[in-house]
């Protein structure tokens, strides 16, 4: 019987962890409602002053190369390449899949679009997995929406600690961090559509 208070504790703690780490979207300034009844969003993706747990991203790349490096020779050059080859092959696809199975409006690259979205990621929590002990991914961003040609701002839109839950083996960083983009691209569709 005493096990049972404990567990209790236990649950209620792992509740009030997952709220603490809840995403959240915001208007940060601008107007959503130029997007309505547009059917196309041109997006951009930008990752400039990124910064990588408590580094610059030049740092922790540096730093986890030579890491990977040490352990193996060319693990922490192919972890590198990576590192930046998942954004294209991996997290911005991801964002576009889920923005578009929950939104009106349909992402990508259309340069004809009226207005393009500016995703601007400024912080990624990357996480680990060694086992018996893991740490879920997240990301902080920046979104702006510009007019095309002009790229005149219309709108501002903050979006922080997007989680990247995963269970079982998610040991590569890219993939925990992937579904961080996921995340966000349903979370901000749905947020968009309101």
């Amino acid at each position: 019987m005493k096990r049972f208070p404990k567990l209790l504790m236990l649950g209620m703690l792992c509740c009030l962890s997952t709220a603490v780490f809840a995403q959240k979207i915001k208007l940060q300034n601008g107007d959503l409602s130029v997007l309505e009844g547009q059917k196309e969003l041109n997006v951009e993706f930008t990752y400039d002053n990124l910064k990588v747990g408590k580094e610059d991203e030049a740092d922790y790349v540096k730093r986890r190369t030579a890491e990977y490096n040490n352990k193996e020779a060319g693990k922490g050059d192919n972890w590198a390449k990576a590192w930046v080859d998942d954004r294209k092959n991996r997290f911005e696809p991801k964002f576009d899949e889920l923005f578009n199975e929950n939104g009106d409006i349909k992402v990508g690259s259309y340069p004809s679009a009226k207005y393009t979205m500016v995703f601007h990621t400024t912080f990624i929590e990357p996480g680990f997995n060694v086992g018996v002990v893991r740490k879920n991914s997240y990301i902080d961003a920046e979104v702006t929406i510009v007019e095309t040609a002009s790229r005149k701002e219309v709108a501002k839109i903050s979006i922080d600690n997007a989680p990247g839950r995963m269970m079982g083996m998610d040991f590569d960083t890219g993939m925990r961090i992937t579904e961080s983009y996921a995340v966000s691209g349903k979370k901000l569709a749905k947020f968009v559509r309101k």
